[in-house]
């Protein structure tokens, strides 16, 4: 219940008491504004900067692995937007190790899908503590994070292509976030079942963005799905990848000014990949469903079913559109994370250029 209040708390740009080893004062670094900077200058103890591997890299520590806590010299907005988003920055302070208490506020803004950038004001006396501040366990973090899922409705709705689909909605996970099992058809459950973990994706999924595939893979797994006997398409709330959708259009900012997708999310603090299946894995088992076959390019989804003890039996690709806008986006996915795209996803865009030229003529 606590971590579920701090999260309003932190994306309404207030800060929390974070209690663990230590005792201290924890706010976003993104909502740092000129009342906030006054509210933490009249602490006692001065505040420092928690940053991840990632963003400590990006700032000149090419070979740093873990956070760190960067001190500052006063809390000016300025600066510390420099640190927190700056592409190209030179780290001249010291970085003292990351406490646990600071690994836990950086999991905190995860969950609560703001940048992994914290500022952390050290209560040396639990009387120093703010009385109108929630107090947040850190220990209850990653329980929180383990939370399950549950059922929480369910009803027929046809798709186009596949009139004979169910969506079961589901709840819990991060953030209490609602996850959809699209039932398409009457799976088998003592056969192996045709299944996609699809993230959601805003852009490409409801608005046809042509910078991924996303939106095709997820049409086409339906399409498929109907075709070959039924399967289930579990729609999971993890958008960009599990960045949330904010930090995935910071990303694609970024991605204007010429960085690939992996460089942006490095930019922003992130590291490959975010997102987590296990709850995924119960919503199967919720289903009768413990023998899949995935629809995926991505190897990291059929380690972590196995990983969750469900039976993996093969996967086959998933592919949608190339445009000249997620070329580079498919290639660096295929060559920095081992996505099944092939080696041709130039000639594929080129194909299609040509089989387009022709329906053209033809008209």
């Amino acid at each position: 219940m606590t971590i579920s209040r701090a999260i309003a708390e932190m994306r309404a740009g207030r800060p929390v008491i974070l209690a663990g080893e230590s005792l201290a004062l924890v706010a976003c670094a993104e909502s740092v504004d000129a009342e906030l900077s006054a509210f933490l200058s009249a602490r006692s103890m001065p505040a420092y900067l928690v940053l991840p591997a990632p963003r400590l890299r990006r700032l000149g520590l090419a070979e740093r692995s873990e956070a760190g806590a960067v001190p500052l010299a006063g809390l000016d907005p300025q600066a510390i937007a420099t640190l927190v988003f700056a592409t190209e920055a030179d780290l001249d302070r010291p970085v003292a190790p990351a406490t646990s208490l600071d690994e836990s506020a950086l999991d905190l803004a995860r969950v609560a899908l703001m940048l992994p950038a914290c500022l952390v004001v050290p209560l040396a006396d639990p009387a120093d503590a703010p009385a109108d501040l929630l107090t947040v366990q850190a220990s209850s973090i990653a329980a929180y994070r383990g939370a399950g899922v549950r059922q929480v409705s369910r009803a027929p709705v046809p798709l186009e292509g596949a009139r004979d689909s169910e969506f079961v909605v589901f709840r819990g996970g991060d953030g209490l976030r609602e996850h959809v099992a699209i039932l398409v058809g009457r799976p088998d459950p003592g056969a192996p079942v045709a299944v996609r973990l699809h993230s959601a994706c805003l852009t490409g999924d409801l608005f046809g963005s042509l910078k991924c595939d996303c939106g095709d893979q997820l049409r086409g797994a339906v399409g498929d799905l109907a075709q070959s006997g039924g399967g289930i398409v579990l729609y999971l709330d993890q958008e960009g990848r599990g960045n949330g959708l904010a930090n995935k259009i910071r990303a694609y900012d970024l991605q204007a000014c010429g960085f690939d997708t992996f460089e942006a999310d490095e930019i922003l603090g992130y590291g490959l990949d975010q997102r987590r299946y296990d709850f995924a894995a119960t919503m199967l088992r919720h289903l009768g469903i413990s023998r899949v076959r995935l629809l995926s390019n991505n190897p990291a989804k059929v380690a972590a079913l196995r990983a969750e003890g469900l039976e993996v039996v093969g996967s086959q690709p998933s592919l949608g559109r190339v445009t000249a806008e997620n070329l580079r986006y498919l290639t660096m996915k295929r060559d920095r994370t081992g996505h099944a795209l092939g080696g041709d996803i130039a000639a594929r865009l080129d194909a299609q250029a040509v089989d387009l030229t022709q329906k053209a003529e033809q008209v």
